[in-house]
């Protein structure tokens, strides 16, 4: 671990559960892994477990049961957000025979999309395994790290997708490049990000709330660690996109609503859901970042405790940002 990157928490911090082999790939060798008892072997801060040690790759989200939970709910919350859409790029069916996902996290996605697609191979790519094991016979998940050297073949791919990895990718024009360099002429990419901020139309989440503190926590987390939680704001998807070459971008945005505070039926919906995401397991959210500033655990079990409480309160009405941005490789 790079321990002399102010933003990578040094190894006394951390705890390894299990077996303290390597990862197995070194530099020069490929991404893609065998799952060995190595990639087992957790990270825990405060009794959460992180991903195995990957050097520079870490993911601030717990990858744990209680996370996991919530990132399934989250992916409920997104699907109705997109009026029960997996995708919007414009995809045809009979052209798709090849798809990736990167990050896929606990396969939810990757899963209903080669139920979809029962014609396509899927391949769901993340540092942990914590995707289940009875899965579409077209699907296969794999351990890699899209930060380091991609060895899929190239022209390869019909559709590449990704979601939330906000803070994770080092370099996102190089990480679109290289999917660029993956995707078959005529393919697509589709990129899914959130904002770390939360905020307000009404000004009931102020600097002065515990939600209204979030997006900091993340944004001044990110740049110790060297990593963008800005990438809607600074629309990060669609530059790096068009600087790898992908054509015919266009994008969508959406706000999600946290708690059922909007008059909008299906908003309501997703903001029940959303707020039961963010008090399922704010802590699996926000402790590696905290963490990474400094806090201690009691500030760490104070601020999640004030979240909960203003989710609940029913006085403030928040939602965050979310942008999907698709093009196609000519």
């Amino acid at each position: 671990m790079a321990t002399d990157d102010p933003g990578i928490l040094p190894a006394e911090n951390w705890t390894v559960q299990g077996t303290s082999a390597g990862y197995g790939a070194s530099d020069g060798e490929s991404s893609t892994a065998s799952l060995t008892e190595s990639i087992y072997a957790y990270r825990t801060l405060h009794g959460r477990t992180y991903h195995a040690d990957r050097g520079e790759s870490q993911y601030w989200g717990t990858n744990d049961n209680r996370q996991n939970e919530s990132l399934d709910i989250n992916h409920h919350a997104c699907t109705l957000a997109l009026d029960g859409k997996l995708f919007l790029a414009p995809l045809e069916k009979d052209k798709v025979k090849n798809a990736l996902d990167l990050g896929t996290g606990t396969g939810i996605w990757a899963i209903d999309f080669a139920v979809e697609f029962p014609d396509a191979t899927v391949l769901g790519t993340d540092l942990s395994p914590i995707q289940p094991s009875f899965i579409p016979p077209n699907l296969k998940f794999e351990i890699d790290d899209y930060n380091q050297e991609w060895t899929f073949p190239q022209n390869h791919f019909d559709y590449v997708h990704t979601r939330w990895l906000l803070g994770t990718p080092t370099d996102w024009n190089v990480f679109l490049k290289r999917a660029f360099d993956s995707i078959k002429p005529g393919g697509w990419l589709e990129t899914y990000e959130m904002s770390a901020i939360i905020e307000s139309d009404d000004d009931t989440v102020t600097d002065q709330t515990a939600l209204g503190q979030w997006g900091k926590i993340f944004i001044d987390g990110g740049k110790k660690a060297g990593r963008s939680f800005t990438i809607v704001q600074d629309n990060t998807q669609r530059k790096a996109m068009e600087a790898a070459g992908f054509v015919d971008i266009q994008e969508h945005n959406i706000k999600m609503p946290i708690g059922g505070w909007a008059a909008d039926p299906k908003l309501k919906e997703v903001g029940l859901y959303s707020q039961l995401v963010l008090e399922g397991d704010p802590e699996g959210y926000v402790l590696f970042m905290t963490s990474t500033l400094g806090w201690s655990r009691e500030q760490i079990l104070a601020y999640i405790a004030a979240v909960k409480r203003e989710t609940r309160s029913g006085k403030l009405r928040p939602y965050y940002k979310q942008k999907v941005v698709w093009g196609r490789k000519p």
